[in-house]
């Protein structure tokens, strides 16, 4: 295997219970589906974690302390590759807390959620992801996990690291069912490119390129991955 993507489920604010592996839902079967096929030929191995617990419960920050172990298995497993973590709301936080692994090159976080900002509370820390690069995804009308939320801390991690985009799916809800298609299409653009070096589509680099806040506000064209316009590479 030359690379490996470790994908993060949802989890819960706080929680001790066990989670069910039979629980994934369809949205994170469909992510390992599509990514495990884009990778084939460049030897991607891709897993789901299975976390301990279900919740991040506080300072004990159960899923990204998993979401670590997983990155240590990986290298004893595949050697010295590089791994991706790509996480999906509590999941999308456990990628960015633990991006700082020296294995990990690149984080996707799909509908993260963040906590809610509080003077009294260290910001959530963004400085470890310099040197990895850095999607954030979200739609727009999420109820569930607060989109400007993400876009505060990809601000915070932009000025720190250049290597951070983030894209707004317009309409969208927490699952990002409407345009399920297209976020798969631009995980996958993001993670062959970070991972293999593959030249990746012109709105992920317009996107890297752009200066906050446009690069960090990139709207994801409705057909990403199947019209021209959408999928134009340099």
């Amino acid at each position: 295997m030359s690379g490996a993507v470790l994908v993060l489920p949802g989890g819960q604010e706080v929680s001790a219970r066990r989670p069910s592996p039979l629980l994934a839902t369809a949205f994170v079967r469909s992510l390992g589906r599509r990514l495990a096929r884009e990778g084939r030929t460049d030897g991607l191995a891709v897993h789901t974690v299975h976390y301990r617990y279900r919740g991040w419960n506080g300072h004990q920050a159960h899923l990204a302390g998993d979401a670590e172990w997983a990155a240590d298995e990986a290298v004893r497993r595949y050697g010295d590759v590089p791994v991706c973590l790509v996480g999906i709301g509590m999941g999308g936080r456990a990628a960015l807390r633990a991006g700082g692994h020296e294995a990990v090159n690149s984080v996707v976080a799909l509908s993260p959620w963040l906590p809610e900002e509080d003077v009294a509370a260290p910001a959530e820390p963004v400085r470890h992801l310099v040197g990895r690069r850095v999607l954030i995804v979200h739609g727009t009308n999420d109820e569930r996990t607060d989109p400007e939320l993400s876009f505060r801390l990809a601000s915070r991690a932009k000025k720190a690291n250049r290597d951070v985009c983030r894209f707004e799916v317009h309409s969208d809800g927490h699952g990002l069912h409407q345009h399920r298609d297209e976020v798969l299409c631009l995980t996958a653009d993001f993670v062959m490119g970070a991972l293999f070096g593959r030249p990746v589509s012109r709105p992920v680099e317009d996107a890297l390129a752009a200066p906050p806040p446009i690069g960090l506000r990139m709207p994801l064209a409705a057909g990403f991955g199947k019209s021209p316009r959408g999928w134009a590479r340099r």
